[in-house]
């Protein structure tokens, strides 16, 4: 019975991320902005009633959560979790027995935020920095170690704080534009929010792509050895 149960849950969730409105909304919502009915309904290009009814949908099955400001109401991912799955959905979707040629906007596909944490190329490339210069260890949920952490409390995040939150510390996260991961998890979201912070990258307000600063680009070259332009 439990097992039974659990595929008509997959199946009602599988449901509502396939009509292709709902997956223009939460493909949307993956900047981590949230937004309201109305801009929804802009985006998936349905009326205002369509919209409201599918946001209904999305909200019901724990895809979306509600926002009520005053007398505004706003919707944004249920958490990053739901964007990991429509990242890695996005991957399955590509057809896999060709060979993969990115079809990404070039903004996009050199750093972007995927939820709440950094993805593209330039993600996958820290997150191989982090790898190799023994920061980080294990295979897919990741612990960081001494040097990693002396490294990461250089750059003002606050590990302590990181690993008492109720979310996955770190983890990889399979990215869209790169078939490569990222890192994701409560220090990826704060490894984003440091480099934003010291201005290494700018995020755009109606885009989930990100941009190297001239800032950014020198610190990556020192600290990272890492050669990069947007």
């Amino acid at each position: 019975m439990n097992a039974h149960n659990d595929d008509s849950a997959l199946s009602q969730v599988a449901g509502a991320i396939a009509e292709p409105a709902r997956t223009k909304m939460l493909c949307a919502l993956m900047d981590g902005h949230a937004r309201t009915s109305t801009e929804m309904a802009v985006i998936a290009e349905v009326s205002a009633s369509t919209a409201s009814a599918h946001l209904a949908r999305l909200k019901e099955d724990g895809l979306v959560k509600l926002h009520t400001q005053g007398r505004h109401r706003y919707y944004s991912l249920a958490g990053p979790h739901v964007a990991q799955v429509i990242e890695a959905l996005m991957v399955i979707s590509k057809n896999t027995t060709t060979a993969f040629v990115a079809t990404t906007p070039n903004r996009l596909q050199f750093a972007r935020t995927c939820y709440d944490h950094m993805a593209g190329t330039l993600a996958v490339r820290l997150h191989d920095h982090f790898i190799e210069a023994g920061w980080l260890i294990g295979d897919g949920t990741y612990q960081l170690t001494q040097a990693g952490e002396k490294a990461m409390t250089e750059l003002g995040v606050d590990v302590q704080a990181l690993r008492v939150q109720r979310r996955r510390f770190a983890c990889s996260c399979l990215d869209w534009s790169m078939r490569r991961p990222h890192l994701a998890g409560a220090l990826g979201a704060a490894f984003l929010q440091s480099v934003i912070s010291r201005k290494w990258v700018t995020q755009d307000l109606d885009s989930r792509a990100l941009g190297l600063t001239p800032k950014g680009r020198k610190e990556l070259a020192c600290r990272f050895g890492i050669e990069a332009s947007a």
